[in-house]
């Protein structure tokens, strides 16, 4: 396929803007990109898509989500409001996973990737958690995200909150799933819940299972509780727990990290871990802001997701671009170009991590086409340089037009083409009443 007559923004270093520009996609692969008069002459018999001035830009990457919370959308918690980060996962979180079924995991899933590629998101790392239904559904998301079309690391949350054979049968599931995972655009993980859900039983168990070579995805220091739980428990501070466990390398994503100090941050640094960041999130559940200009200025691989909030990767952009400038009263905060670093190049290379060999979140020869088209057409310059202040103040989600993953169009001129969005809904609120249901009881239960 012959993407014709765009302004290329490449997202390479440095990252480049061509105008009147073509990219030619064989085998999911971007094979060529040039002038677009040059690639017609060159690719005459090839399927076109005219871009029609349009912005050709890499997908977005998530680096953070969780797809079992789409039910949550609209849902009443029993009992006064939650004061706090704890009270939110034992009476809302807690109680919603245990609610969910087979069915409920699908739909959960679906709905997601549906927002997913409406809003331009190409590649994002979930992290599952439903303790009623445990083996195999990892294979259950796997499915919908190969329906869907979409690139994914998986991995299920392994806590003992919910009793030890529930733990073991989550660390079955991170295992049997990358171990038997054949889906080529999906990838497995392991996954923790957090320090504050592990006791030491547990954290050796999922040490001496991890498979060679793999990583974990752990929710670390989003609230004051768990540094607090983990010196109960040990003596030491979340990070320095994790790391007797060996939890921590290249191919492990710390999320949230709020309220590390400096010599957990040195440890992650040290040990090549990636951090990543839900602005949304975290100004939502009321927990504090990471550190994130000292963060980036030490040189931290800090990411971007969005925690189960909507996949449009820019409103989290323009979140943390806002949340740090209003936590420190400082206007120098959270500079438009750390967000690009963090959001673009650090996403794409921790994605690059579970796909081997694949170069993600560029447009360049020999990268995968995960590509979306933007219809934004600026009245003032747009440079390489203030690239990332135009998205922050001018992009919004209904600019995306087309997504392609892998080379296949999955929405083309906003219409989606691998999934029927009105069906999905249709599907998702007929079992709504029977989760929320549940949930519900489940919810008055956490009361007492």
């Amino acid at each position: 396929m012959l993407i014709t007559n765009g302004t290329i923004i490449t997202h390479d270093d440095p990252n480049r803007i061509l105008t009147d520009a073509a990219l030619y996609i064989e085998d999911g692969v971007i094979r060529d990109l040039g002038p677009t008069p040059h690639l017609l002459t060159r690719y005459p018999d090839s399927e076109r898509l005219d871009a029609r001035g349009q912005l050709v830009m890499p997908g977005n990457i998530c680096a953070h989500t969780h797809f079992y919370g789409a039910y949550a959308r609209g849902m009443a918690i029993p009992g006064p409001a939650p004061k706090d980060f704890p009270e939110i996962l034992q009476r809302l979180w807690w109680p919603l996973d245990k609610a969910l079924d087979k069915d409920a995991v699908r739909m959960s899933a679906l709905v997601c990737l549906v927002d997913a590629v409406k809003h331009g998101t190409t590649t994002l790392i979930d992290h599952h958690a439903s303790p009623n239904f445990i083996d195999g559904s990892l294979d259950v998301i796997a499915d919908v995200v190969d329906w869907a079309g979409l690139r994914a690391v998986l991995c299920y949350e392994v806590t003992d909150r919910d009793g030890e054979e529930k733990m073991r049968a989550g660390i079955a599931e991170n295992v049997r799933f990358m171990a038997n995972n054949q889906h080529p655009l999906i990838a497995g993980t392991f996954g923790l819940h957090a320090s504050l859900t592990l006791n030491d039983a547990a954290l050796r168990a999922c040490a001496d299972a991890r498979p060679a070579g793999a990583g974990f995805h752990v929710h670390v220091a989003e609230h004051e509780a768990d540094e607090d739980d983990s010196l109960r428990k040990s003596g030491k501070r979340v990070v320095e727990r994790l790391h007797e466990y060996g939890i921590w390398g290249d191919k492990t994503i710390a999320a949230h990290c709020v309220h590390v100090d400096d010599s957990e941050r040195r440890l992650l640094q040290e040990t090549g871990t990636w951090v990543s960041h839900q602005p949304r999130s975290n100004m939502n559940n009321g927990v504090g802001a990471l550190r994130f200009d000292d963060f980036m200025q030490k040189g931290m691989k800090v990411c971007i997701g969005n925690d189960g909030f909507s996949n449009n990767m820019w409103e989290d952009w323009k979140a943390a671009y806002l949340l740090h400038k209003v936590a420190n009263r400082d206007p120098r905060k959270a500079n438009g170009a750390d967000i690009f670093q963090a959001a673009v190049y650090n996403n794409a290379r921790l994605a690059e991590r579970f796909f081997p060999g694949t170069r993600l979140g560029v447009l360049a020869e020999g990268a995968a086409a995960d590509i979306i088209l933007v219809d934004y057409h600026p009245y003032t310059p747009l440079t390489d340089g203030n690239l990332p202040w135009h998205i922050l103040f001018g992009f919004e989600a209904s600019m995306v037009t087309t997504t392609i993953c892998g080379g296949v169009v999955l929405m083309r001129d906003r219409k989606l083409l691998t999934l029927d969005e009105i069906e999905i809904a249709r599907e998702a609120r007929e079992l709504a009443p029977k989760v929320w249901e549940r949930y519900t009881a489940n919810a008055k239960a956490a009361l007492g």
